[in-house]
């Protein structure tokens, strides 16, 4: 009877020692073997062996790119502007014993020196700037991003800038400024298509744009014009200038515009 439990015990210890031996390790990941509370080895994907109850795999993680997307953060630029910076970083484990071993909690660390590296690179740009110069931001904050955690055993990839967010007063003034511009622009056409149809007109008529006869023409055209629309209206009343005063008027003009030069 003794025998029969000697060898269930022994198949029991041999059971152990053989399941304690063989770790599997999934593709993409790496693990830590540890014996007697010292790192020993990294172990790869696949089927691998350790001495049981001296060795023990104290450590698993994915060597694969991963994503860390930065909550909205609050900064302020050189010109002293908040704003609010939400960015995306891609990085990887290159050694696993180093962001095992040299970091608390590798991916907070890694987020922690983000948020660092931000508001200091932000800091460094008016806040014009940070709106059209967000590649060049991203590709600073990886390289120092980069620089400052290569002892860890990680590779940052690349970094990304979502979004960049001003306070509210100053989105509204953005909007004014833009809408400014944009009215500006379109009488600046307006202006421009105004002086090509005189430049046509004087071709058409023969004569020079800045000729005293072409002047005088435009003067009337725009008199006659000005008329035209004054007797659209139903409460307006009109009053006709004597196109004879009205020639005499503008040879008077022209004559001391001329006397003056």
């Amino acid at each position: 009877m003794s025998q029969y439990i000697l060898a269930i015990l022994t198949a029991i210890i041999i059971g152990y020692a053989v399941n304690s031996s063989v770790r599997v390790i999934s593709g993409g990941e790496e693990g830590l073997v540890e014996r007697l509370g010292q790192y020993k080895r990294t172990i790869k994907s696949g089927l691998n062996f350790i001495i049981p109850l001296i060795e023990k795999v104290v450590y698993v993680d994915t060597t694969r790119e991963r994503v860390l997307d930065v909550e909205p953060q609050p900064t302020i630029t050189k010109d002293n502007v908040a704003l609010e910076v939400d960015a995306v970083l891609y990085w990887r484990i290159l050694t696993l014993r180093k962001a095992y071993y040299e970091v608390q909690d590798i991916e907070a660390a890694i987020g922690n020196m983000v948020l660092t590296t931000l508001r200091s690179e932000i800091g460094q740009w008016e806040m014009k700037q940070t709106l059209s110069r967000t590649d060049i931001i991203s590709k600073n904050l990886l390289s120092k991003l980069d620089q400052a955690t290569a002892n860890w055993g990680v590779k940052i990839i690349r970094v990304e800038i979502q979004s960049i967010t001003p306070p509210k007063v100053v989105r509204e003034s953005m909007e004014l400024e833009r809408a400014a511009e944009s009215e500006k622009q379109a009488m600046i056409t307006k202006a421009e298509g105004k002086a090509a149809s005189i430049e046509r007109l004087a071709t058409a008529l023969n004569l020079e744009p800045n000729s005293e006869e072409f002047r005088k023409f435009l003067i009337a055209q725009t008199y006659v014009e000005a008329n035209s629309k004054l007797s659209e209206s139903a409460n307006s009343k009109i009053i006709f200038m004597d196109p004879k005063a009205l020639s005499e008027a503008i040879s008077g003009l022209m004559g001391e515009s001329e006397n003056n030069t």
